[in-house]
């Protein structure tokens, strides 16, 4: 048993212990959910300190052992750059998200945590597992609390936005589980190590059409839950309708699972139909910055606002991964930690004004900054990083992205680059209507500042937001390597591949 299996299954046990308190008791369930969310945070940081880089095979913590043996189902997990850090962001929102729900959930407490620390659970093993078939497993794990937590603890049209989003995620799991089936019947194997080293040394040889299908396939199943535009449509009333600690886990580690899938898959199993697709596939990332930027300047609901600025920056990660260059690349994984953090910090924020005012519309606010300075403070600096201000987060990743994306089409970098300036006009928008301006008599009385609960989960966030933009190399060094290791697979599969039809035609017609 490493390391790694221990942060894996411990939010498992937590959710089986949650179980079993009486419902009588919400106050245990509460202390409890933060002490094993707490518990998981703390041991994950061990991951961070024993890495040691990258293993021969790319992975660290590695352990294999046989779940199922016909079909041979694989316990295989392991952990590289691009993992690692997605999976301490994920153990550092989770109590975030408890301390967020503390006072804020008060029916069946015990039922929403509990499924709160599954979700821990779901999302961890997305990103460490390294057999198709446990990925999928997890990958639908994932899907089911989420479900309940907007389902149940959600606002008004909750059911809606529930269904909504989970017939979405189920139809593009459907596709992806048909392409794990269809390489398990030309490879006898599950396993992701096994498949890539067939398909390196030839014994697996898929046509081009082949290979665009079931590129296309695992495509569509992670741009659905990027989302990447036009698929999504579920976002916006996933986020209006999910409780706070919803929102927060939703926009910060749920939807890393589409562009994780795309680094991970897409790119070292599928390079030339990534590359052939990518020309397309930038000018959606293009258009879901654009669009998601546009959309968020006319949003009269706070909630929907920060979504559609999701659709926005994920539009930069879906970029700066089809540049298939080093720094879009860096940068992709880089502004996915980044907007888990601002955007986290943001719901979080959103979260303590409709405690507040019990409202998410823009105008029941204005001089909020009054009353609550502390909160002003904090939503501005939080505000700055969404943005992409120099020695914060978010700047980062966009500047990584955008010189990446820079040589592989000039075009779309200026495009991308309007999407930033349009991100500052929305936010900053956003914070004058709702802490500028001379607070109403009713609001004054109902806008207490920041309790010590709130300042114990937004803390480790705003400390995150100067920490990764002041202090890359702490976060980038196991990112680099691990994405140079995948852009090269890549290159040599592209490099050994004989021509497409049409291509020799092309050459031919040139002649």
């Amino acid at each position: 048993m490493t390391l790694l299996d221990a942060v894996l299954f411990l939010p498992l046990i937590g959710f089986l212990l949650l179980l079993l308190i009486p419902k009588s008791n919400p106050g245990l369930s509460r202390m409890a959910a933060l002490v094993i969310s707490l518990f998981v945070f703390v041991i994950s940081l061990g991951l961070a300190g024993a890495f040691s880089g990258i293993a021969p095979d790319g992975f660290a913590f590695v352990h294999d052992s046989e779940w199922i043996s016909s079909p041979p189902i694989r316990y295989h997990v392991g952990l590289d750059g691009l993992s690692l850090w997605l999976v301490i962001l994920t153990t550092l929102l989770t109590p975030i998200s408890v301390l967020a729900s503390w006072k804020h959930i008060d029916h069946r407490v015990k039922e929403f945590f509990a499924f709160l620390i599954l979700l821990e659970f779901g999302l961890i093993g997305v990103f460490v597992s390294l057999d198709l078939f446990l990925f999928y497993v997890f990958w639908e794990v994932g899907l089911v609390p989420m479900y309940f937590l907007i389902g149940i603890w959600g606002h008004e049209r909750r059911i809606y936005a529930a269904v909504k989003f989970f017939i979405y995620t189920f139809a593009g799991s459907v596709l992806m589980l048909a392409a794990i089936i269809f390489l398990y019947d030309r490879t006898g194997t599950f396993d992701y190590s096994q498949i890539q080293s067939q398909l390196q040394s030839g014994r697996l040889a898929l046509s081009s059409q082949a290979e665009m299908l079931l590129f296309l396939a695992f495509f569509i199943a992670f741009a659905i839950k990027v989302p990447i535009f036009p698929l999504h449509t579920w976002l916006p009333d996933a986020h209006v309708e999910a409780p706070t600690a919803g929102s927060i886990m939703l926009a910060s580690v749920m939807l890393k699972m589409g562009t994780y899938g795309l680094v991970r898959f897409c790119l070292p199993l599928f390079p030339n139909a990534s590359h052939r697709s990518a020309h397309w596939i930038m000018a959606l990332g293009v258009i879901g910055i654009l669009y998601g930027a546009l959309v968020a300047l006319v949003q009269p609901n706070m909630k929907k606002l920060v979504a559609y600025s999701s659709v926005s920056h994920l539009g930069f990660v879906v970029l700066g991964v089809f540049s298939f260059t080093q720094q879009g690349l860096d940068g992709a994984v880089y502004q996915m930690l980044s907007h888990g953090i601002s955007t986290g910090a943001l719901f979080l924020l959103v979260g303590y004004l409709y405690e507040r005012r019990h409202s998410l519309e823009i105008s029941a606010f204005g001089g909020v900054a009054t009353p609550a300075p502390n909160l002003g403070s904090v939503f501005l600096i939080a505000t700055l990083a969404s943005i992409g201000l120099p020695v914060l987060n978010n700047f980062i990743g966009e500047y990584l992205v955008m010189q990446g994306a820079s040589f592989t089409s000039f075009t779309a970098t200026v495009f991308a680059a309007v999407g930033v300036i349009l991100s500052a006009c929305y936010m900053l928008w956003l914070y004058q209507r709702v802490f500028y301006g001379k607070a109403s008599e009713s609001l004054s009385h109902h806008m207490p500042d920041l309790s010590g609960r709130e300042w114990a989960a937004i803390l480790p966030l705003l400390l995150m937001m100067l920490w990764m933009g002041s202090y890359t190399q702490t976060f980038m060094p196991a990112i680099s390597a691990q994405n140079a290791r995948i852009l090269d697979l890549s290159k040599q599969r592209v490099a050994q591949s004989p021509p497409s039809p049409s291509a020799v035609r092309e050459v031919a017609n040139a002649r």
